[in-house]
């Protein structure tokens, strides 16, 4: 039984893989997190390995097995406060990530969200703005 579970995890992020990389990902944003923080520390970085999962590479979401909110010009993402809050402290079906990131990765994956995929709010986040939340 451990044998066929081991195999499954093994295919599956192979598949994970080489999805990513005819996705035309880079290859430096194809490292996995290890342990329980992640070490990527670009919005960018953090939004490829953490969000997209989820949000899809062009950040409209997904419907299926659940339902996923597009972050495409998502009028939610104007008041810097919610991504915050939503990031650190997860919300419905999105898991908490706060434990998991810095202060300032969860400001630079919020302030990524917050000026790509259609949104242009210029107001950035800090990790100041993320410890208050944090409070």
């Amino acid at each position: 039984m451990a044998l066929a579970i081991a195999i499954t995890v093994v295919l599956s992020l192979s598949s994970c893989m080489a999805y990513a990389q005819s996705a035309g990902v880079p290859a430096s944003t194809l490292a996995l997190s290890t342990g329980f923080k992640f070490v990527e520390m670009s919005g960018e970085e953090l939004f490829v390995n953490v969000c997209r999962g989820c949000h899809m590479s062009d950040g409209k979401g997904a419907t299926g097995a659940g339902t996923y909110p597009s972050l495409a010009g998502n009028r939610n993402l104007e008041a810097s406060g919610y991504p915050v809050h939503v990031v650190v402290n997860g919300q419905r079906g999105m898991p908490p990530f706060g434990a998991m990131m810095s202060d300032d990765q969860v400001a630079a994956v919020v302030n990524y969200l917050r000026t790509h995929f259609d949104n242009n709010y210029q107001d950035a986040v800090t990790a100041e703005d993320v410890k208050i939340v944090r409070r």
